[in-house]
């Protein structure tokens, strides 16, 4: 009997490690599931690699797809919600939002929507925003770059103003396609964003 009450103190002590480790949740688009590169060299897999360096037993599940929108997020998102249950929520939307030119109104109602979601199933959110290149005008790209800031403001949460900080509009950064990140610019990504992660963990 004793033994038995044994295993059954181990059992859930390794279940409250297991919650305690917790699980971090990415959902964006291209950018994030790291297009024009091996998997493995995206910053999400990186993000992966400097939780364990920094000791965080934090399990990273990357549910990005190349040419989503937030309109695909929002969609996506309590299905994830519930096959994971995340206790973070990182946001990456938007850029294909921008780049077909749809309303930065309807941008920020998904992304909103989104936000909620995650914080009703109990996880924290962190904002990834992003710019368009101006030759799109410039009320239409400071519209949409005001996004993400009247969100975090609106819903206080936690944003990495511009996600392609020292990436966009680099050329040696980028890939041929002059969209997507390179392989040399995936630690720099990572860099924009774990000053914002680590403090949600």
């Amino acid at each position: 009997m004793r033994v038995g009450w044994l295993s059954a103190g181990l059992a859930l002590f390794c279940l409250a490690q297991s919650a305690a480790a917790g699980t971090l949740l990415v959902v964006g688009d291209s950018i994030s599931a790291g297009f024009g590169l091996d998997t493995r060299q995206g910053w999400v897999s990186l993000l992966q690699t400097q939780l364990r360096q920094e000791g965080f037993d934090t399990q990273v599940i990357n549910a990005s797809i190349s040419g989503d929108t937030s309109a695909g997020g929002q969609a996506r998102l309590p299905a994830l919600l519930a096959a994971h249950k995340p206790s973070l929520v990182v946001v990456e939307l938007g850029g294909n939002d921008g780049l077909r030119g749809q309303p930065p109104a309807q941008l920020q109602q998904n992304l909103a929507s989104m936000i909620d979601s995650a914080r009703q199933a109990g996880a924290k959110v962190l904002l990834l925003g992003m710019r368009l290149p101006p030759n799109y005008g410039v009320r239409y790209t400071s519209a949409f770059a005001d996004v993400y800031q009247h969100l975090a403001e609106q819903k206080q949460v936690p944003l990495v103003p511009f996600f392609l900080e020292g990436v966009g509009g680099v050329p040696q950064m980028m890939q041929a396609d002059g969209i997507h990140p390179a392989q040399g610019a995936q630690q720099r990504l990572l860099e924009n964003a774990w000053p914002a992660i680590k403090p949600l963990l």
